[in-house]
């Protein structure tokens, strides 16, 4: 099955970790952050997100790796389960995209929920969300 949502994002706080591991300098910083996003249409809910990314603010390039925890409904069922996606930019492009459904995390009517999706962003900058999904 697919179907797709628009999303906004509530809240991004970066945040600091120190997972204890020694610094490596390179040439651009890595910053982690939490997110909230809130979902409309037949995606309809809302996420909390840990948001990793190599990237430069000046010409807004780089890489980001993210894990969502979503709750909610997708097309008309109720439940919550986690997705990770990530991209690289080189300012004005979206390459090297990579969208899973985490297998096992479904809870509620979403508990079988598997597959994949995709992330855009239209020229008006609306965010959507598909997914490609399969539920037993």
């Amino acid at each position: 099955m697919r179907t797709e949502g628009t999303f906004e994002v509530v809240s991004f706080q970066p945040a600091r970790l120190d997972p204890g591991a020694p610094e490596v300098a390179t040439g651009l910083p890595v910053g982690v952050a939490a997110m909230e996003k809130r979902f409309t249409g037949d995606v309809d809910g809302r996420s909390s997100t840990v948001f990793v990314a190599a990237f430069d603010q000046e010409r807004g390039a780089g890489t980001y790796v993210a894990m969502e925890s979503f709750e909610g409904s997708i097309d008309g069922r109720s439940g919550s389960f986690n997705f990770i996606h990530s991209a690289t930019t080189s300012g004005s492009d979206r390459t090297s995209e990579y969208f899973l459904i985490v297998p096992g995390s479904g809870l509620g009517s979403l508990a079988s929920i598997r597959g994949g999706g995709a992330i855009t962003i239209d020229a008006q900058g609306t965010h959507r969300i598909s997914f490609e999904y399969d539920l037993d």
